[in-house]
């Protein structure tokens, strides 16, 4: 198991990341020379989330603004799924992502090890990434041990977590290019992020958060897209996280960005599940559109 981190000691691990990175910002090395060529399409993401002034604004004049969209009884639902998250005892708070790096490691080091642990945890459970995060660090986990480190070991390292041949190959090059175009360090950026082989919008947003304490968008993952759906958070059903993501963004205040993930996820896992929630046990079972009463 990861080594267990107080929610404030996070906080202050966040902070030293965020600080350590700004300082190092202007000695990160652009070189791209050698950089793993990559295949497939390239991704992109939208990454605009606030809205600039218009002309009326600039001459001092405005227009009637309509009033936002908001779902019935969200604020209502919200308090009563933090009542339901306050003892904090779901997989996500014993072994996610914030419990995976070692805090006692460089803040640079640190970062290199949230963003490998969100690569790990795509399609992979808690517990299996938790364990596999372990084993990695017991290698020594940097930049250049992986570099050093050959394709077989790292698959016997990282195994069984989901996809793990694929993610040999997408760590192999994600590293390489943090080595010679970041200085071994993480982008600090969703676009340059979501560039890297095996990062999506999702591990993007999340490295942002706990790498960077910096909020740019809200992490969407199959919980948070299952949940909100089923809660109408959202104007019409969406199909896709990122399709939610955008949806949520237009209305849910940005205060609330950085809460949603960790709350949602582990509601997700304990008890609005996939299949056969567990509407009798949900305190919003009298509020919440597709609760199964009886």
């Amino acid at each position: 198991m990861c080594a267990a981190v107080s929610a404030g000691g996070r906080r202050a691990a966040a902070r030293r990341l965020g600080r350590a990175g700004r300082a190092a910002g202007a000695s990160q090395v652009p070189s791209t020379a050698d950089i793993p060529r990559r295949s497939g399409r390239r991704k992109s993401v939208a990454i605009a989330y606030e809205s600039g002034q218009g002309d009326g604004a600039e001459r001092g004049t405005s227009e009637p603004q309509r009033p936002r969209w908001e779902p019935r009884d969200w604020r209502q639902q919200l308090e009563r799924i933090r009542e339901m998250r306050s003892n904090r005892d779901a997989p996500v708070d014993e072994m996610g992502v914030e419990k995976c790096y070692d805090t006692s490691a460089a803040p640079q080091v640190m970062r290199y090890q949230v963003l490998l642990s969100l690569m790990l945890s795509s399609q992979t459970k808690d517990q299996v990434t938790s364990a596999a995060m372990l084993r990695l660090r017991q290698h020594g986990l940097t930049v250049d041990s992986i570099l050093q480190m050959d394709d077989a070991t790292l698959g016997q390292i990282i195994y069984p977590v989901g996809f793990w041949r694929n993610k040999v190959k997408y760590i192999k090059q994600t590293t390489a290019i943090l080595k010679q175009k970041y200085g071994g360090d993480i982008p600090r950026t969703v676009e340059e992020l979501v560039q890297l082989p095996g990062v999506g919008p999702k591990m993007a947003h999340l490295a942002m958060n706990i790498a960077w304490d910096s909020v740019s968008g809200i992490a969407v993952d199959t919980h948070v897209h299952r949940i909100t759906n089923r809660l109408k958070w959202v104007k019409k059903e969406t199909r896709y996280p990122e399709e939610t993501r955008v949806a949520l963004e237009d209305w849910l205040p940005r205060d609330l960005w950085r809460e949603i993930n960790w709350l949602l996820v582990g509601f997700g896992q304990q008890t609005c599940l996939p299949v056969n929630p567990r509407c009798n046990e949900c305190l919003n079972q009298d509020i919440c559109p597709a609760a199964k009463r009886r």
